[in-house]
C-alpha cells in the first residue's frame, strides 16, 4: 500500500486574521480579490475554523504582498499577526498561566513563553523548523519557512510571524519587547531570523 503524504497544516488566524486585518486597512473589494486570486473565495465567505493547509496559507500571504506592494501589505500583515497573537492571548493560552507569566519578572516570563511557543511552533510555522537561541538578543530562526516558499523579496516578508511573537511577549511579559526579522529566506538568507528583546 501507497504511503499517504499529508500535508502540514498551519492555524485558521493565518486565515482568517488577514481577512480582518484587509478589511480593517483596504476594503472589502481589495480583501475579496487578495482571496480570489489565491483561490480561497471559499474562506472569504465562511472563514476555516480548523487547522489550514500551509501551502493556502502562503497562497494568500504571497498574494496580499503581490496585490498590494510592500509598503501597504506590511501594514496588512503586521495587523493580521497583532490579531493573531491577541486570539492566541484570549483562546490559547489559560488564564493562570497569563496573570503567572505578568507577575513573573520578564528574566523569568520570557523563557517561558519561548518554550511555549517552541512546544506550539507547528501552529505558526507548519512543517518549518522553528529554532530558540537565548541570549540577548533572543535570535528565532525559521528554517524551510512554507509560507513564504519560493517567494522572492528585496527584504524581509514575514510581517505576520513577527507580530504574532511581537504581540504574545508584549501583552505577557514586558510591553516593551520588540521582535524583528532581520534576515529573511525570501530576500535570499539561509532562513528567517528574527531578533527578540524582552528585558
Amino acid at each position: 500500500m501507497a504511503e499517504q503524504h499529508h500535508e502540514a497544516r498551519i492555524g485558521p488566524n493565518a486565515i482568517l486574521q488577514v481577512a480582518a486585518a484587509l478589511r480593517a486597512l483596504e476594503d472589502e473589494e481589495t480583501a475579496r480579490r487578495c482571496f480570489d486570486a489565491a483561490g480561497l473565495s471559499r474562506w472569504f465567505e465562511h472563514p476555516p475554523e480548523e487547522m489550514v493547509p500551509e501551502t493556502t496559507v502562503a497562497a494568500l500571504h504571497q498574494r496580499v504582498r503581490r496585490e498590494l506592494g510592500p509598503e501597504r501589505a506590511e501594514r496588512v500583515m503586521l495587523d493580521a499577526g497583532e490579531r493573531t497573537g491577541e486570539y492566541v492571548l484570549n483562546n490559547r493560552i489559560p488564564a493562570p498561566i497569563r496573570t503567572l507569566l505578568r507577575v513573573l519578572p520578564p528574566l523569568l516570563a520570557g523563557p517561558l513563553l519561548l518554550k511555549a511557543i517552541s512546544q506550539h511552533a507547528w501552529t505558526f510555522v507548519g512543517s518549518g523548523q522553528l529554532t530558540i537561541r537565548r541570549g540577548q538578543p533572543c535570535l528565532l530562526d525559521l528554517a524551510h519557512n512554507p509560507v513564504i516558499a519560493d517567494e522572492q523579496a528585496e527584504g524581509p516578508v514575514c510581517h505576520w510571524h513577527a507580530a504574532a511573537f511581537e504581540q504574545l511577549f508584549r501583552s505577557l511579559v514586558n510591553d516593551r519587547s520588540t521582535i524583528r526579522e532581520t534576515q529573511c529566506a525570501a530576500a535570499g538568507d539561509e532562513s528567517c531570523r528574527f531578533e527578540l528583546h524582552y528585558r
